[in-house]
């Protein structure tokens, strides 16, 4: 076999991926419903030289789940985005939509569930299934260094998708861990609109997960805290 090009992913999910039958079920749903939606797994986004790795959850049902690039066209993208670009990670306007033209530099964006799941809940089985597609897309990226885990469940999938076991890395908001291969992964809470509305997490709170992951990313804070 031989390794995927670093500018093109790893073999990913099929339009009509069927290995977990309940997500599977609710896309056909969707399908029925909302035909002119994406409605399939949906793929990474960004620049795959990058030294920079975040995993979401599972996309949203309107969110990516209806346009098809993670974390656009839902509340949680707003601030996502917005972080990226002030930190020069994102270049162009983000309005949304997977055509908006926004385009990611030195960062990739993957979920750990690839299909949207019901009520936004995977089971443990479907994110243990699809992992066998998170792993190898994460060791394909071949300057990567650091990863942001938003949210416990992408926290666990990254962790063990990395070689890494659990719970010798506990979960945290801005919790830092160096697993065995030595790559570096922080944890962030997730950017849901409950998670922003709440208070949980504050624009600033975010920001900060992100500052740091650049820093680790760019070699200019060589210590972990």
């Amino acid at each position: 076999m031989t390794n995927p090009s670093p500018n093109e992913p790893p073999a990913a999910p099929g339009h009509d991926c069927p290995l977990c039958p309940r997500l599977a079920a609710f896309r056909e749903a969707q399908r029925a419903e909302h035909p002119d939606w994406f409605n399939a797994p949906v793929p990474d986004f960004g620049d795959r030289e990058g030294r920079l790795a975040i995993v979401g959850l599972a996309p949203g049902l309107w969110g990516a789940n209806r346009t098809g690039r993670p974390f656009t066209g839902d509340y949680a993208g707003g601030l996502l985005y917005a972080t990226l670009a002030k930190y020069g990670l994102a270049e162009g306007e983000f309005a949304g939509r997977a055509d908006d033209g926004l385009a990611l530099k030195g960062a990739v964006i993957a979920n750990a569930v690839r299909c949207v799941p019901p009520e936004n809940k995977p089971t443990p089985e479907e994110i243990k299934t699809c992992r066998r597609f998170l792993e190898p897309d994460l060791k394909a990226l071949p300057n990567l260094r650091v990863v942001v885990a938003l949210g416990q469940i992408a926290h666990q999938s990254a962790i063990k998708a990395l070689g890494g076991k659990l719970p010798k890395y506990r979960f945290a908001h801005g919790a830092e861990h160096r697993l065995p291969s030595g790559m570096l992964l922080i944890d962030s809470y997730h950017c849901s609109r409950y998670n922003q509305n709440t208070g949980r997490l504050t624009p600033e709170m975010f920001e900060a997960v992100f500052a740091r992951a650049v820093e680790l990313a760019d070699g200019s804070a060589p210590q972990m805290r």
